[in-house]
């Protein structure tokens, strides 16, 4: 036997590849690297392995269907608090136009100028509750749970 029968035949040996990679790209790798205590040609082979595998694009477009559904779920969302402020406001409005009575010049100018300071009180209301107050989703989802057991308590309706 030759001194060398304990090393592999070469058949069996992994092949050198030497390959160029982007300065930002050999830093991120070799941050995992280091971060997984690995050798970066080892991950640089699982990457290309997990690549190049039969279920490769299988993984791909099931990572890219949750990130669709994902998607989907939030303009549902959206949609359904768009649809909730339109119609609030719809009611509001209805509301404020049959009972707002015509007024002369006189309380016209006056009630602008109230009116002015209320819409200013208005929006430090809306800057206080977006910073820290419940959202009115938040509140209508609690209120139709609450509703469902009949144990809610009434609610605060301060902003």
């Amino acid at each position: 036997m030759s001194q060398h029968s304990d090393i592999a035949p070469r058949t069996q040996r992994k092949k050198r590849l030497s390959i160029y990679l982007d300065p930002d790209l050999s830093d991120r790798l070799a941050d995992h690297a280091g971060r997984h205590a690995q050798s970066r040609s080892m991950i640089a082979e699982a990457a290309i392995a997990s690549l190049l595998s039969p279920d490769a694009e299988e993984r791909r477009e099931a990572a890219l269907a949750k990130r669709l559904d994902r998607i989907d779920r939030n303009i549902q969302r959206l949609e359904r608090d768009i649809g909730i402020a339109n119609e609030a406001f719809a009611i509001f409005m209805r509301a404020w136009l049959t009972s707002t009575a015509s007024l002369s010049e006189i309380a016209q100018a006056a009630a602008q100028a109230k009116g002015g300071e209320r819409y200013d009180k208005f929006l430090e209301a809306l800057g206080r509750r977006l910073a820290k107050g419940p959202r009115l989703r938040q509140e209508i989802t609690e209120d139709m749970d609450s509703s469902s057991t009949n144990t809610s308590r009434p609610r605060d309706p301060r902003p």
